[in-house]
């Protein structure tokens, strides 16, 4: 839509993992300097932790075991400083078990210190330590996000590169509000049709 000269003038692009973005940025966007954005990684993170959590969750149950992991969703997936503090009890007691939730939540609170780096390269020796160690943890949605953040690695360390100006957080959460909005407007205009 606006042509190849603007195009090749652009000089950032942020952007989730999509294929299709990745593609027709490589190829409508050749100067820029695509970054992916930190908050499509941290939800991969969280997706990968939750899907650990939940089926842990249900096999404790199926194995006649205390149900440690229920009503833990949100203690292990905000950052600790959103944590309420009936949810830095729960947290606490649960850091006590030795548990797949708890090895998986762990891996994700140390990668959080990636986005503390200024320097590209030192980001990059963490990024590629991390991987390592994720690899090894034998936590497959964890192992998952490891070789999808692997694969992009690059575009990731673009965040650094480009000294962490760029994230399209602001616009996700406007997308979100505006999500939410027309779905309680769909939901509203149901009630009236029944």
């Amino acid at each position: 839509m606006i042509g190849a000269d603007l195009s090749g003038k652009i000089e950032f692009v942020c952007s989730d993992m999509w294929k299709p973005y990745l593609r027709v940025i490589r190829e409508r966007c050749s100067n820029a300097l695509n970054i992916l954005d930190r908050f499509h990684i941290v939800a991969k993170m969280n997706e990968a932790l939750n899907e650990v959590r939940a089926a842990e969750s249900r096999r404790l149950v199926q194995d006649g075991y205390e149900p440690v992991l229920t009503k833990t969703r949100w203690c292990v997936l905000k950052s600790k400083e959103n944590l309420t503090d009936q949810q830095r009890v729960r947290l606490s007691d649960l850091l006590k078990y030795n548990l797949q939730t708890v090895r998986a939540y762990l891996l994700k609170e140390q990668f959080r210190q990636f986005w503390d780096y200024d320097s590209p390269a030192w980001a990059a020796k963490f990024l590629d330590q991390w991987i390592a160690l994720v690899m090894r943890s034998r936590i497959e949605p964890m192992k998952k996000v490891a070789k999808t953040l692997r694969n992009h690695r690059e575009l990731i360390l673009n965040y650094f590169r480009a000294k962490k100006q760029f994230s399209s957080g602001v616009v996700e959460g406007l997308n979100n509000k505006v999500k939410d909005a027309m779905d309680a407007s769909h939901l509203k205009g149901a009630e009236f049709a029944h």
